[in-house]
């Protein structure tokens, strides 16, 4: 697997640069959470580097640096410093074909990505290098979640859920086989519930104690895009190519609200742990919404084509938005 070692970093990144106190992304202080509204930002740079669309985006622990994965051949994954917009390497060929998900351990110290080559990839970030490959799948790996204590990996492909040790990577268990196609997965804020998506818009959540499915929830019409629990775990928000964004009361599993804006597939959606902000991509831009109120606050419309990911950084000052113009677009707080 020589194509996996071709990695080639711009600047020298030390272990600080990685280093951020676990479960960062997850245990935040509710009383001491940002006032200003990620309602207007500003667009402060645009990221050029992809030959393809942009299939995933996700940021550091720190909130320090950004990491892309490219769809179609291209299997590139690029790292980014948000505040300067400067590009701090490449891992040329991550995957054989597209790069369908990453994200980094909310220890920092571990890269994780999968593709339509079957394959989900383990980078060590202390040292720049290649770490090993989990396989067993016969179709593409679509999503990724981690607990927050960086012990297990959870992964949704065509052809069901697995769990992996991340720590001794190593296999641990199979969740489900062939249940339908799990396009999307989130992991509440506990790490006690997973929800899986499927292409028939149903959303499943499992107890990840026992492995028994919870309850099952006819979501959507059409394909699940995205997944997302508040910080507080109180609300699930999902994403449909049906042209919708549904809000569901987690304990019970009703849908509290259903959000109509975009005018075609919904492609991506991403929560500000700070502000309550969610943010939604389509191929009518970005619409930020306030959870509080449930309404429309923007539209971002800088790309020129659709927009097909989105991700806040864990401080909530910044989003990232990739889309199928190659771009990604850095915005900020005003």
């Amino acid at each position: 697997m020589a194509f996996l070692r071709v990695v080639a970093f711009l600047v020298p990144i030390g272990q600080d640069f990685y280093t951020h106190p676990a479960h960062a992304a997850i245990e935040i202080n509710t009383n001491s959470l940002n006032t200003k509204r990620f309602v207007n930002p500003r667009l402060i740079h645009t990221l050029r580097g992809h030959t393809s669309t942009l299939k995933c985006l996700n940021f550091s622990p720190n909130s320090k640096f950004l990491v892309s994965g490219g769809s179609e051949n291209e299997g590139m994954i690029r790292f980014w410093n948000p505040q300067t917009g400067k590009k701090l390497g490449t891992i040329n060929r991550a995957h054989q074909a597209s790069v369908d998900s990453i994200l980094i351990s909310p220890d920092g110290k571990t890269l994780t990505s999968c593709g339509s080559d079957y394959k989900i990839n383990l980078w060590n970030l202390k040292t720049l290098e290649f770490s090993r490959s989990f396989v067993g799948y016969n179709s593409s790996v679509l999503s990724l979640a981690v607990s927050s204590d960086s012990k297990v990996l959870i992964s949704g492909a065509l052809d069901g859920i697995r769990l992996w040790d991340l720590k001794q990577q190593r296999p641990l268990a199979t969740l489900v086989r062939f249940d339908h196609l799990i396009y999307t997965l989130a992991m509440s804020p506990d790490g006690q519930t997973l929800a899986s998506s499927n292409n028939k818009g149903v959303v499943k959540l499992w107890n990840l104690q026992t492995g028994k499915l919870i309850r099952q929830l006819n979501a959507h019409y059409q394909v699940v895009t995205g997944l997302a629990f508040t910080p507080d775990g109180v609300t699930l928000v999902s994403s449909s190519r049906d042209k919708t964004i549904k809000i569901w009361n987690f304990s019970n599993g009703q849908a509290v609200k259903t959000l109509t804006g975009h005018q075609d597939w919904v492609n991506a959606l991403a929560i500000n742990l700070h502000d309550k902000t969610l943010a939604s991509a389509g191929k009518d831009g970005i619409k930020l919404w306030d959870l509080t109120t449930e309404n429309l606050k923007n539209t971002l419309s800088a790309h020129k084509d659709w927009v097909s990911a989105i991700a806040f950084t864990p401080d909530g000052k910044i989003l990232a938005s990739g889309g199928f113009d190659q771009k990604i677009n850095i915005w900020q707080t005003q």
